[in-house]
């Protein structure tokens, strides 16, 4: 009986790696860009994933990227809503969090019924130029990427977001507030199409102040989208900048929900944790179905 139960639950669990084997396997990954990327003349040198750091927590860090693309986390058919959000890691401009901030948030978007789109943006940023420039560039591309193809991988057109971590933060920050200025001269019929997010997370976003203002680049007004926002009070970066842009969305008339935890500090994704801060997944779902982001929506409308 016993050899029998073994070889029960060995099946299943050779059966469950097949699946996710086979569903990583079966991911869509798209160019952002038809060719080169604007501005990139010279290779930075190959991807590479830094080495972990004693200390550091286990992430995985990938830095060099000159090719920036998409990949897509699908949630199960029988749960899409339809809604896709593209995911910006963040990673001081310099490395994507790849794991922590991109792929373990699209697989929890996917519980949700969600598309995760993780984008792979330009980094490490250039010397001479504002670190998100180049990022800003891939961030527009591929928000009208996704929107040009929404009828063909099932999406609804108005129901598609972007969430970003720390400097990804600020890149979605910047991604919503510049949809009337591509930062690109348009290439092809994809750049017709809109770069505006329908609605934006932003997770301890970073750089969105400058002197106690908000920086130039973040240029809310009442159309920016709505805007859900999580940080720590124990952030070192500052809690400031999340309050900072809430204050002027809500001045705007834009709606908006910020949430400051008593704890958490930064860089804390989505973890589990013993801080409040670890709790936001929970209440962006609440925020997102609210928006009627969540709801199963028939397919053409």
């Amino acid at each position: 009986m016993l050899s029998r139960l073994l070889i029960v639950l060995t099946t299943i669990v050779l059966c469950a790696i097949v699946n996710v084997s086979r569903a990583a396997s079966e991911r869509l990954t798209l160019d952002v860009w038809p060719a080169a990327a604007p501005g990139e003349t010279a290779t930075r040198g190959q991807e590479k994933l830094e080495e972990q750091k004693p200390g550091q927590r286990e992430v995985k860090r990938l830095t060099n990227v000159s090719k920036p693309t998409l990949t897509f986390f699908r949630p199960p058919r029988e749960r899409d809503t339809g809604t896709a959000v593209v995911i910006c890691p963040g990673g001081g401009y310099n490395i994507l969090a790849m794991d922590l901030e991109g792929e373990e948030v699209a697989t929890w978007l996917n519980s949700v019924g969600v598309t995760g789109i993780v984008l792979k943006y330009r980094v490490p940023r250039k010397e001479g130029r504002p670190p998100h420039e180049a990022p800003l560039q891939d961030a527009q591309r591929a928000m009208s990427l996704v929107r040009s193809r929404a009828s063909e991988w099932d999406i609804a057109p108005d129901r598609i977001g972007i969430l970003g971590f720390s400097a990804g933060g600020h890149l979605s920050a910047a991604t919503s507030t510049n949809f009337d200025q591509r930062h690109y001269d348009a290439l092809d019929a994809v750049d017709q199409e809109s770069c505006r997010p329908d609605f934006t997370v932003l997770i301890y976003p970073a750089y969105l102040l400058t002197e106690s203002k908000l920086s130039p680049e973040i240029r809310v007004t009442k159309e920016s989208p709505p805007t859900f926002f999580a940080h720590a009070y124990d952030d070192g970066i500052g809690p400031e900048n999340s309050i900072a842009m809430f204050t002027a969305l809500k001045q705007a008339g834009v709606p908006a929900e910020l949430h400051v935890y008593a704890s958490g500090g930064h860089g804390f994704g989505l973890r589990p944790s013993e801080h409040p801060a670890s709790t936001w997944p929970n209440h962006c779902e609440e925020w997102m179905r609210s928006r009627g982001l969540l709801s199963l929506k028939p397919r053409g409308e």
